[in-house]
């Protein structure tokens, strides 16, 4: 099924006492856009089906995905239509939501808020997921994303079933000043200050560089040779920090795809869903 808006959020409740005041814009907020993508071998038995239907399926074996996009634009971008096609048909359960200020989501997206918004969709699915694991699945952006709420998981006792990172970097500030359109403007005067003294304003960090060293879940970190939004130096400069932090070593995994693939697309690569498939399925055997 290429996806079923909604369906699997209409009975969202919220996990726990209110946060910040916000809950019930929240949760109205993904009530319109979480879209619940059903392994492909399910497309027959799903048409139809109200949101009843979509929540018992979490619990039929499959393993689920929750997929934090990245900075542009929202979930139906057509590069992430394509790896979510591509997931489904790797037999996988697709949970995509966008965040509070992205698509048709109301609120102004700050990394808290963000981190939240993450952390809610993942337990929500897991209280409803049975046995079956849940997957935290970050790209670009949305990896600063996934290891905050893993962090945040980690914390409280209950660690992510395994999180994908998809064209990492290891924080924010080091992301931003490196990149491409903003590199002309490094040697202007007073520049990076002025940066740097609006991402502390707005209190933007995303460290995936020091929250990979408080987790224990499985980590695989997936990166195009080619990619120049993100390059590929970020990627393993992170599974470095992450290797050497982690104490259970086969917990980590660093996979490089061959120039073609650049920043967005490693969802066209032949070998992206076996990668993944393999990884989890060790780690979860």
């Amino acid at each position: 099924m290429d996806a079923q808006d909604c369906q699997a959020a209409a009975t969202l409740e919220p996990p726990g006492p209110p946060a910040h005041g916000c809950v019930a814009a929240w949760w109205d907020m993904v009530d319109r856009n979480l879209r619940h993508t059903v392994p492909s071998c399910r497309e027959e038995d799903a048409k139809g089906k109200d949101r009843c239907w979509y929540e018992a399926a979490l619990r039929d074996g499959n393993p689920i995905v929750v997929y934090l996009h990245g900075s542009a634009q929202h979930r139906a971008a057509s590069h992430r239509l394509k790896l979510v096609k591509v997931l489904s048909d790797g037999g996988f359960h697709v949970l995509s939501v966008d965040y509070r200020g992205f698509g048709d989501s109301t609120g102004k997206p700050t990394e808290e808020g963000l981190t939240t918004d993450a952390i809610r969709v993942y337990e929500w699915t897991k209280a409803r997921s049975g046995i079956t694991p849940v997957c935290l699945w970050g790209h670009s952006l949305g990896t600063g994303v996934a290891t905050n709420a893993a962090k945040v998981l980690e914390e409280k006792g209950c660690p992510v079933d395994a999180i994908v990172l998809e064209a990492p970097f290891t924080n924010m500030w080091v992301a931003s000043i490196n990149y491409p359109l903003l590199k002309i403007y490094r040697n202007v005067p007073g520049f990076l200050r002025t940066f740097m003294d609006a991402m502390r304003k707005d209190k933007i960090v995303f460290p995936n560089d020091e929250n990979v060293k408080f987790l224990s879940s499985p980590l695989l970190i997936l990166h195009g040779e080619d990619d120049r939004t993100v390059p590929l130096e970020y990627g393993k400069k992170l599974y470095e920090i992450a290797h050497n932090a982690y104490r259970n070593k086969e917990r980590v995994k660093m996979v490089i795809f061959p120039p073609g693939f650049q920043h967005n697309l490693l969802c066209k690569s032949p070998t992206l869903l076996i990668t993944v498939r393999d990884f989890l399925s060790k780690q979860w055997s």
